[in-house]
């Protein structure tokens, strides 16, 4: 079984005020020189079978239908482990599965 990562995270121009929290309340905890923090989820999937890319187009549709909410979430879809081959990102704005991406 392999496992692939879902990443989630607001898109930039969104506030974050989970991660605004975190970032005032780090200096006051010792941990100094933090300019930003930003909250996001990540989900681990088991796929049963190889991670071809019919099953990252799959699991891309999942992550853009059900996972993030595209409107106000980015999301980066990638195979967890040293034989990562593909890596995809998505948005509102949709990304191929399987075509590398960076957020």
């Amino acid at each position: 079984m392999a496992r692939v990562v879902v990443d989630v995270m607001l898109k930039p121009e969104i506030l974050d005020p989970q991660g605004q929290a975190v970032q005032r309340a780090l200096p006051r905890l010792g941990f100094d020189g933090i300019a930003d923090v930003r909250q996001g989820k990540r989900f681990e999937l088991e796929v049963e079978g190889p991670v071809d890319e019919a099953a990252l187009a799959r699991i891309h549709e999942m992550a853009e239908t059900f996972l993030a909410n595209t409107v106000i979430e980015d999301f980066v879809v990638r195979v967890d482990g040293a034989a990562a081959p593909a890596e995809s990102a998505g948005s509102s704005a949709g990304a191929a599965a399987g075509k590398a991406g960076t957020k």
